[in-house]
Formats: C-alpha cells, sequence, structure tokens
C-alpha cells in the first residue's frame, strides 16, 4: 500500500513521541490517608488519637447501636429495607454469622450495611486516625505568645512520646500561622520551638510523612521561605534532607490565580524544592474571599468546585496529594443529661443522625470527584467519614473489579499478537481504586483477589505496568516449559 511519510521523515517524529510518553509513566500510588483530622495544639496528647476512637465507637453505641439502624441513620443504600425491630435485627445478624455469602447473595443491603458496621467499629478500635494535624491556627484561636510557646513545647513532647512509643498515626504534622505580614513572626517561632523541642525528645528523629502545614499562602515566596527554613533545621540537626515535608494550603484566591491572571498552582510546589507532599483545600476561607456569606458557604459551592477542578488539573500529575475541605455541622446532641425525657432523647437522634448524614454525603461527593481525603474535626465524625469511604468502596468494587479484569484480558491479548495496550491509564486507576480500598481498612486482599483476580504480590507492586510484565514472563517461562 502507498504511503507519502518516509521512515527518514518519520525518525524524529517517533524520538519526540518516544521522549513525550517516556516523561509520562503510569505508576501506582503508595498509602494515602482517607482523612485528616484538625485539632487545637492546646488540647494534644500523645493518646489524642485513641481517645478520638473510644468516643466515636461511643457515639455509635449510642445512636446507632445496630447495622440497620446504622443504616438508617446513614441512608445506605437499601437501607429502607431493613427491618426495625431489635429481635428480627438479631435474628439477621445471626444468620449474617452464620453463613454471610448466603444472605449477600439473597440481601445485599443487609451485607453491605453489616460488613460496613463491623469494618468501621474495628477501624476504631484500632487505627481511628490515619492523618492528624496538631493545629496552631484556626483551631487554635487567639492566644498570648507565652501560650503559644508553652503549647509548642508541649504539643511536640506529646508528639515525641507517641513516635518513641509507636502509637502515632501513621500521618501526622503541624499547622503553623500564615506568613502574612502580621503573623509570620510568630508563625516562625512556633516552627522552630516545636522541631527543636520534637528532635530532642525523639532522639533527633522524624517521623514518616511528617508535614508542616503552611495556610493562606498568597505568593509563592512564602512556600519558599519555609522550604528554606526546614533546610537549615535539617542542617543544624543532621537530618536527612526532606525529612520534613511541606503541606500547603489552598484557601485564597491568589494561591490558584495570580493578579496577572497566570495558574500558580504549580509555582507553590516549585517554590517547596521538592518538599511538598499534599494540598489542602479550605473551603470557607476561599469562598469568603468572594464575599459568599456564611449561609451559603458550603463544600459543595461552585466557586469551590473549580478551585478543587485547578487543584487537580495541576497538582495530581505532579503525585501532590490533594485533600478536600471540612464538614462543620458536628455530630453532637443538643441535650445534655442523665435524665432526659422521650422528646429530648428523640431530639438528641435525630440532632446527631442530621449531622453525620451531611458529612457523609460530603465525603461521599469529594469522593466521587477524585478527592480521596478531606477534613474531620470531632470524634463523632470519624463514624460517617468511615461508614462512607467504606460504602464508596463496597458498593463499587464488583463494578470496578469487572472493569480491570478486562483491561487486563485486554492487556494480555495485546501481549500474544503483539499490538500494543494504550489504556494502560484508566487500568492503573481501577488498580488504585483496590488499593486504596486495602489501605484503609474497607476491603481484604481475599475480597480483592474475588473481585478483581489480582494477587497479592501484584497489589504490593501498585504498578499495573509491574503486573502485566511479570504476567508476560510467567507467560513466556509457561510456553517455554511448554515447548521443552
Amino acid at each position: 500500500m502507498k504511503q507519502t511519510f518516509s521512515e527518514n521523515a518519520l525518525r524524529n517524529i517517533y524520538l519526540k513521541l518516544d521522549k513525550q510518553n517516556g516523561s509520562a509513566q503510569i505508576s501506582g500510588t503508595n498509602r494515602a490517608p482517607v482523612h485528616v483530622v484538625y485539632g487545637g495544639a492546646h488540647l494534644f496528647k500523645s493518646n489524642t488519637p485513641q481517645k478520638f476512637g473510644k468516643i466515636a465507637l461511643g457515639s455509635l453505641a449510642k445512636f446507632a447501636p445496630n447495622f440497620a439502624q446504622f443504616a438508617q441513620a446513614m441512608w445506605l443504600k437499601g437501607a429502607d429495607t431493613l427491618p426495625h425491630s431489635d429481635n428480627v435485627i438479631a435474628d439477621l445478624e445471626f444468620q449474617l454469622i452464620e453463613n454471610v455469602e448466603k444472605v449477600k447473595r439473597e440481601n445485599f443491603p443487609a451485607w453491605t450495611a453489616w460488613t460496613i458496621y463491623q469494618k468501621m467499629s474495628e477501624k476504631l478500635r484500632t487505627e481511628p486516625i490515619e492523618d492528624f494535624r496538631i493545629d496552631f491556627e484556626d483551631g487554635y484561636g487567639i492566644r498570648s505568645d507565652k501560650e503559644e510557646d508553652s503549647h509548642a513545647a508541649n504539643a511536640s513532647g506529646e508528639l515525641a512520646e507517641a513516635f518513641l512509643h509507636n502509637t502515632i498515626t501513621p500521618f501526622s504534622g503541624f499547622r503553623i500561622k500564615s506568613f502574612a505580614p502580621e503573623t509570620y513572626r510568630r508563625a516562625i517561632k512556633t516552627l522552630d520551638l516545636f522541631l527543636t523541642n520534637f528532635v530532642e525528645k525523639s532522639g533527633g528523629r522524624i517521623p514518616e510523612n511528617f508535614v508542616v502545614t503552611l495556610p493562606k499562602i498568597m505568593r509563592a515566596d512564602e512556600v519558599a521561605a519555609l522550604a528554606e527554613l526546614l533546610g537549615e533545621f535539617e542542617t543544624q540537626h543532621n537530618l536527612p534532607k526532606h525529612s520534613i515535608k511541606i503541606e500547603i494550603m489552598i484557601e485564597t484566591p491568589q494561591a490558584i490565580v495570580s493578579e496577572k491572571g497566570e495558574i500558580v498552582l504549580r509555582s507553590l510546589v516549585e517554590a517547596a524544592s521538592g518538599r511538598c507532599a499534599s494540598a489542602h483545600f479550605g473551603a470557607y476561607d476561599y469562598t469568603a474571599n468572594f464575599a459568599v456569606t456564611a449561609t451559603h458557604q458550603n463544600l459543595r459551592h461552585e466557586a469551590c468546585n473549580f478551585a478543587r477542578q485547578m487543584m487537580q488539573i495541576a497538582l495530581s500529575p505532579l503525585n501532590i496529594r490533594v485533600s478536600d475541605s471540612v464538614t462543620v455541622e458536628i455530630p453532637t446532641p443538643i441535650h445534655r443529661g442523665e435524665n432526659l425525657s422521650s422528646e429530648q432523647k428523640e431530639e438528641n437522634f435525630l440532632a446527631v443522625h442530621t449531622a453525620w448524614r451531611k458529612h457523609f454525603a460530603n465525603v461521599t461527593g469529594s469522593l466521587i470527584n477524585g478527592f480521596y481525603q478531606s477534613w474531620d474535626l470531632h470524634p463523632a465524625q470519624l463514624v460517617p467519614r468511615y461508614a462512607a469511604v467504606y460504602a464508596f468502596f463496597l458498593e463499587n468494587s464488583e463494578e470496578q473489579g469487572k472493569r480491570l479484569r478486562g483491561f487486563l484480558d485486554k492487556a494480555t491479548q495485546a501481549f500474544l499478537t503483539g499490538n500494543q495496550f494504550d489504556d494502560a491509564a484508566s487500568a492503573q486507576g481501577l488498580l488504585n481504586f483496590f488499593t486504596r480500598a486495602i489501605s484503609c481498612g474497607a476491603m481484604a486482599e481475599k475480597e480483592v483477589f474475588e473481585a478483581a483476580g489480582l494477587s497479592k504480590s501484584e497489589l504490593d507492586s501498585a504498578s499495573f505496568a509491574e503486573i502485566m510484565k511479570n504476567r508476560k514472563k510467567a507467560s513466556a517461562s509457561n510456553e517455554t516449559d511448554a515447548f521443552v
């Protein structure tokens, strides 16, 4: 067949395209937290995460003492089909314990609710918080210099104690005040006091996944200044380079678009000189910049949708972990005390369940939009947090598993016929879905194998390219053995 382009003319084109593709390698993701808890520095203790778990379990026991009531409180899919009678619920739970697969086939909503309830309860007992941010900013309030000095020393000492006793959360750090003219000196002093006291108490070590969060960024110079300070600190204390990461907060318009109309998000990351690990979105400060009234400030405001999309476009290709913002409605009862009337108890249930549903909806919305992390402020918010996360993974696992199996089959077929597989990015995204599900406790490795046919070693690789490479080797080895 006739062609116009000669091999000589195409050689340079191929080189350019090969270079472009080579610079966009698709790889897996390391563990990423599904949430972050912001807590005032004045309240932080080494056992704060464990206390959060106990309080969350207490809230669950009081306001959703069984899986059916829990499903109805969260409005899980099919919750309206579940029984209300305690005796019928107890009988259904017995059936689930005796033959869970049978109930799964015959009553999927009951299986889903019961499974989420069990997994969530276990999570709250064993690892209630994945990421904790000791807060010297909005969650701390206005305090004297003497108070903040004291809290910086105390909080860092408590964190060091947790680190030394292996009870520290998998991800951790602290938020200083902004580097605005009126607060940068205070922020830098807190930074110095906290880090200096921490390394002294920890034996000169820094935890993995440790960050300093910089809020209300207006200019890239602020990030560069923090990076320079952290570099100096590491040098002075003989710490490995980049052992302290930076977390940037996107909560001003200037952190997204400059006065000249230029997108500046990547410049903030570049200013961190390789230290930027994550970016957190602050919905309420951000919308306040546009004079949005408090009544209409919420995570789903169109201004927030724009900011989140810009964060994903600019930062996700750089492997910067993005986090959505916070639900401000706190699930706490209205009435306190032991001798409450039936009406007061009912009002308490309604208040807690309403706040739970709001947080559940917000977390689900973030997940749907590709933000796998967002904020919690109160222990009782951990209940809808894990309910939403686990429901998201469990309810979508079968469909995602089928799609991933399809991609694996197509990639194998392409290999056998000598063709190229061009859906690696989509396949990697599906693989990331399952690695995230395992890391947060939503699914076990056995469940992922049943859904997607992935072995433990393949899941551990977290790379679709690596999986196909190894499967190709295995296939070639089998063919050789058969030939011999």
